[in-house]
């Protein structure tokens, strides 16, 4: 766990160059970004035999960003439709996240969630969660008001429930440690403090290039990485500036365009959009439910509603709510105090006995998305956008590459199956 640079010259002094020797590359993968979707894919290309993998991340620690400011749950996957990778996905992987938590001692908890409905409109898109949850086999059941009285007095559905029992939580920077610590253990390298600057493919490779320790984190005016011009290699010889792989992985989350935007033709340059929400605490223990609860889901919201959740301690929070920026280091609480009434009234239509004087901003989040507007429910009717993790074809002069780009919501939960994705795209 070191700055890439560090290990630069050791390198280059291995390296031999020669017009009639071919030289191999210094790592067999790249994985770009240590959020949980890295971690586990470089985790899990470094089990193939003779795989020599290196994992870089732009901060000081893994999983800063958008893995670790979230509502840490483990999704049914019920949301995302037929057809698709956040489905098929969140599926597997939520079996197996529950699977590694348990056998590895990394706390999780299976407390279930509800999803309530206060209207009859409301009610048709429970119907509606309903039918695609039976249609996939997932666990999901309709709640009588009698027993919903019963275990959560203090849970308003007027309309209707609906259980979803296989949702639950998990400590997310515990799995991250210990997917870091499993990836270390069998060989891999983690590159700490190292933004990518540039990347160039050379005869069937990849250069790869880091900004020097003490270099700026990107601002909001310029949130790309930075680049060589920006920020010259220490010394003259551009050999020490950069290290070698034959496959790229591009999983930098929130910089994954930026990334893809390096690599790839004009044609096939992506725009970033960023989904930012806010989470409040709750500083009163009562009310608290014993399970999360979720509003009935909006289309075309960019998210699933401003919900309660519960972290491993059992302390109560809420959120996201959604807000459009335009950077995706702009994860300061918004102070706005129509916001903050706006989200009062939104707990409230569900948890109408909550202390209004208890719930106090905590953190933000931001999410990666693909499009501005894009809606985390999949309703047949656009508005959608699918996990895109796709092998990339028709690069000159690189090596293989595998890009990953709108990896937000169920990310944390589907991270192990994404990583067996992404080998079966390079082993299959």
């Amino acid at each position: 766990m070191f700055p890439l640079r560090r290990t630069l010259s050791a390198l280059s002094r291995h390296r031999h160059f020669s017009s009639t020797t071919k030289r191999q590359a210094d790592f067999t993968h790249a994985v770009i970004g240590a959020g949980a979707v890295g971690l586990a894919i470089a985790r899990r290309l470094q089990q193939v035999e003779g795989a020599q993998v290196v994992l870089i991340e732009k901060h000081g620690m893994v999983g800063t960003e958008t893995s670790s400011r979230n509502s840490e749950v483990i999704h049914a996957g019920i949301y995302y439709g037929h057809d698709t990778l956040k489905t098929k996905l969140c599926l597997q992987g939520k079996e197996m996240l529950y699977d590694l938590c348990q056998k590895n001692g990394i706390p999780y908890m299976n407390c279930g969630k509800w999803i309530v409905a206060q209207t009859d409109e409301s009610m048709d898109a429970l119907q509606s969660v309903h039918d695609f949850a039976k249609s996939i086999d997932v666990p999901i059941r309709f709640i009588s008001r009698e027993e919903a009285q019963r275990r959560e007095p203090d849970v308003r559905a007027q309309a209707g429930a609906l259980e979803s029992p296989s949702t639950g939580i998990v400590d997310s920077h515990t799995y991250m440690q210990f997917l870091q610590g499993d990836f270390e253990e069998a060989g891999g390298t983690t590159a700490l403090a190292s933004p990518v600057t540039r990347i160039a493919g050379d005869t069937n490779e990849w250069k790869i290039w880091t900004a020097p320790p003490g270099t700026s984190e990107p601002t909001p005016a310029s949130p790309s990485p930075q680049t060589p011009e920006q920020n010259p290699p220490e010394s003259g010889d551009e050999e020490d500036t950069f290290i070698t792989a034959s496959t790229l992985i591009n999983s930098a989350g929130l910089h994954a365009c930026a990334i893809n935007n390096m690599v790839l033709p004009t044609s096939r340059h992506r725009t970033p959009y960023f989904a930012k929400g806010t989470y409040f605490s709750y500083s009163k223990s009562h009310p608290k439910p014993s399970t999360l609860i979720y509003p009935a889901p909006i289309p075309g919201h960019g998210g699933l509603g401003t919900h309660l959740t519960l972290d491993m301690g059992g302390r109560v929070r809420f959120g996201p709510d959604v807000e459009w920026v335009d950077s995706p280091n702009d994860l300061s609480p918004n102070p706005d105090r129509e916001r903050l009434y706006t989200t009062i009234e939104d707990i409230k239509s569900y948890l109408p006995g909550l202390d209004a004087d208890a719930v106090a901003l905590d953190y933000c989040g931001i999410r990666p998305k693909l499009a501005r507007g894009a809606g985390a429910l999949n309703t047949g009717k656009g508005g959608f956008i699918d996990f895109y993790i796709e092998s990339e074809e028709g690069l000159e002069g690189g090596g293989e590459m595998v890009n990953l780009l709108g990896i937000e919501s169920p990310g944390l939960t589907s991270s192990l199956a994404i990583a067996e994705y992404v080998h079966g795209l390079l082993y299959r």
